[in-house]
């Protein structure tokens, strides 16, 4: 069979390849962040952008780089948009049955009236108990408005939930990042360690699957709840009026406003304990582009197989909506309403997702992706420094730290091989690289702004994180670079 081989500096240096490759991503971040253009506006540009250089700088023929990036467009649909729908569905109908207003009233109740408080309690850990088991941007969303129900504004609230949206996003999708992430790198023992604060699930259950999905709630009730009983913030901003006024929530209320979620956490840990995720699963491969390219990386044919999992998260996370709708007796109008009200919000968001899926399907099968991480593991004993940014590149353009690991992970491992560095710590910073670039994932951001009224804005939102994004990138960096050569002791062997 002959293949298309991506050439690995095209520019004839690779260093000067690495910089033509970059362009892409330099164009999505200064229209969005730079020029505060729209998510949609901004993916468009960068994949034309990707394209002539797919054409003109790395040779690749026309109709392999279309392919590529109508595969990623095809995946930003099914399963990514998939998973975010049905998870918004979820909330909508919460919003329109009420359930929404009375976790918002639990919420401020047990946050004691502070909103930096509530702000801990709702982006970092209903965000991440909604990150454990939806992922893909639905948590962003709907962890912003309901702090834009709590008094904050629209774009601080969308701000936080993407700032908060970083620790959770390793083991979100219950914990299909790390678990991809041990595949590639052949580290699967290594993923053991995650099971050690779960002694009993681990013994018959993937670790991260069933731990990380629950672990967040834990945190709530048992940490954070429990301290903000006895301990209130100086100076604390006060709550909107109408809280001091409202009747306390009774137990059956209380139980109602976290049913849909206590749901679909619950069938997504059954869906995941049964594999049924797995179930009716077909594998497509994509037509005159599955192993039709040749990785000179790695010296292997590239696979392009579209893997449609009718049961997949989104499809649980309806489940968990269909559930919720039959225990309140909502009516098949009010459930349908939300769903329509659910597409009209993604049209232009998931647009944008698809468009910058398609960029990072078309970045790598074309090799530019490949291109800019030899250039930066050719940095010999410097390359821990850089390890955290490629996550954080990868993460950027697709919005996913399982993409991430799948493009960077093996790369990673070999690059530590080479220079003599323990290959966990370098496997590891890829994925926490890609954590600090999932802030500004213009995916992510798109997703986020649909219930808060911004969509357009997402350059504003951009603007707001990318800062957050590159000092916690460059402290991790510095982190990762200690514990190659002198913090050893820090990391498993």
């Amino acid at each position: 069979m002959s293949y298309w081989i991506q050439p690995l500096s095209p520019a004839h240096s690779l260093a000067l390849s690495a910089l033509v490759a970059a362009v892409p991503l330099a164009v999505v971040l200064i229209l969005m962040g730079g020029l505060r253009k729209g998510g949609a506006v901004s993916a468009a540009a960068g994949l034309g952008s990707a394209l002539l250089l797919a054409a003109l700088v790395w040779r690749m023929p026309l109709g392999l780089a279309l392919r590529s990036a109508g595969f990623g467009f095809l995946y930003g649909l099914w399963p990514i948009l998939w998973i975010v729908f049905a998870g918004l569905w979820l909330y909508n109908l919460a919003v329109d049955t009420g359930k929404f207003e009375l976790l918002r009233r639990w919420m401020a109740e047990h946050a004691a009236g502070d909103l930096r408080l509530q702000a801990i309690l709702v982006a970092f850990c209903f965000g991440a108990l909604l990150e454990g088991t939806a992922g893909f941007g639905a948590p962003v969303a709907i962890a912003a408005f309901l702090l834009l129900g709590l008094g904050f504004k629209p774009r601080q609230a969308v701000t936080l939930s993407l700032l908060a949206n970083t620790t959770p996003v390793a083991f979100g999708g219950l914990g299909i990042p790390i678990v991809a992430l041990a595949a590639v790198t052949d580290r699967s023992r290594d993923v053991r360690i995650f099971a050690l604060a779960y002694p009993d699930w681990s013994q018959t259950y993937n670790p991260v699957h069933l731990g990380k999905a629950g672990d967040p709630l834990a945190t709530a009730e048992r940490v954070l709840v429990t301290f903000l009983r006895y301990w209130k913030a100086p100076d604390a901003p006060p709550a909107k009026p109408t809280e001091r006024t409202a009747p306390k929530l009774s137990a059956s209320a209380s139980v109602a406003a976290w049913t849909p979620w206590i749901l679909l956490a619950g069938v997504m840990i059954f869906c995941s304990a049964l594999k049924l995720f797995q179930v009716g699963q077909h594998n497509v491969p994509i037509p005159r582009l599955h192993n039709a390219i040749f990785i000179t990386l790695y010296q292997k044919p590239y696979a392009a197989v579209f893997q449609f999992q009718p049961l997949a998260a989104g499809t649980a996370a309806l489940i968990a909506a269909l559930l919720t709708a039959m225990i309140f007796r909502s009516g098949t109008g009010v459930f349908f309403k939300a769903g329509v009200k659910t597409l009209k919000q993604l049209r232009l968001p998931g647009l944008t997702v698809g468009l910058i899926v398609a960029l990072a399907y078309l970045y790598n099968y074309s090799g530019m992706a490949y291109t800019l991480g030899a250039a930066l593991a050719g940095l010999g004993r410097l390359f821990p420094l850089a390890s955290c940014c490629l996550g954080w590149v990868a993460c950027f353009l697709s919005g996913s730290d399982t993409a991430s690991n799948l493009l960077f992970g093996n790369l990673q491992v070999a690059a530590a091989h080479q220079i003599g560095v323990n290959p966990i710590l370098l496997a590891a910073a890829n994925s926490s690289g890609a954590v600090t670039g999932k802030m500004i994932s213009p995916q992510n951001i798109a997703v986020g702004v649909t219930t808060v009224g911004l969509i357009g804005q997402e350059g504003d939102v951009l603007r707001d994180t990318l800062g957050h994004s590159l000092i916690l990138a460059a402290a991790l960096s510095v982190l990762v670079f200690l514990q190659a050569y002198w913090l050893t002791a820090m990391v498993p062997h």
